[in-house]
């Protein structure tokens, strides 16, 4: 019976352990070799000023993290043989249309078909409003927002790598978005927390909310058509990239879970042939 329960406890013991060093090589980045490629084209409307903050914030991290980071604003970088040497695309802030052409939106899907990475912050939901593979990919499209206020942000999956020094509840400063054509993919790790917005348009907050009482989503992953994505509806602010230190925490443990994901961009797993090519 001694014996049967010693190795009952070493089995348990190994398990735990590779547990452990499973989570370890999933958030384990080799820095070296990521490069993140910027993009901070905007469509007609709003354009957010945070961006130029962002993009130094994005600059900043890879200089303490050892990752490459370029920045551009010319749809012209979306091909093949560009695309395949980037981690990951990260958009900050855009907003309406960021293509010029649909080569150019099919050269973004495929990327992600190959084993591409994504990260999108803030409006990037309101990004490529007309285009219904874009919207799966990034979990729907901006609805509507109340007027910039303070709220509390809960984080519901501490185990996620992308969550871990979060706090578990979160005060900030910032503009509480409401989504529609929302997927159902999507797996969320952090909710705004309805209940505590001011009252000033309870019946616009009621209609925009739909189903959600308490908790509505505001940053969740996604392995989506061969990619994977992670997104987060916070960061209106131009201090955010600048002072606040959790936030900034926030936006970095986005790109390294990405980061952490993807591998290899191989085009030869691409399969649409335009950009609205059924999804496999």
């Amino acid at each position: 019976m001694n014996r049967i329960s010693t190795v009952g406890l070493v089995g348990i013991v190994l398990l735990l352990l590779s547990m452990r060093m499973a989570w370890c090589q999933n958030t384990a980045v080799n820095w070296k070799k990521v490069k993140v490629l910027v993009y901070t084209k905007n469509g007609k409307g709003y354009v957010h000023d945070n961006i130029p903050n962002a993009v130094q914030c994005i600059q900043n991290l890879g200089r303490q993290n050892g990752f490459s980071v370029d920045v551009s604003d010319q749809p012209t970088v979306f091909t093949e043989a560009n695309l395949k040497q980037y981690t990951l695309l990260l958009f900050p802030s855009t907003n309406n249309d960021v293509f010029d052409t649909d080569a150019q939106r099919l050269a973004f899907r495929r990327y992600i078909e190959a084993g591409g990475g994504f990260v999108g912050i803030h409006s990037v939901m309101g990004t490529e409003r007309n285009w219904d593979w874009f919207k799966r990919m990034i979990g729907g499209t901006f609805a509507w927002h109340p007027k910039f206020q303070k709220f509390t942000i809960e984080v519901i999956d501490t185990k996620n790598p992308s969550m871990q020094g979060l706090p578990k509840l979160w005060q900030k400063e910032d503009e509480f978005y409401f989504t529609k054509d929302m997927s159902p993919g999507p797996t969320v790790i952090m909710a705004n927390d309805l209940t505590t917005l001011n009252q000033d348009e309870p019946e616009k907050v009621k209609a925009f909310g739909g189903s959600y009482t308490k908790l509505y989503p505001s940053a969740w992953y996604y392995n989506f058509d061969g990619g994977y994505t992670w997104c987060t509806t916070l960061g209106h602010a131009k201090t955010d990239y600048e002072t606040d230190t959790t936030f900034i925490r926030h936006i970095f443990q986005g790109i390294r879970y990405v980061a952490g994901q993807v591998t290899k961009i191989d085009f030869s797993k691409a399969y649409a042939d335009s950009r609205d090519t059924p999804i496999r």
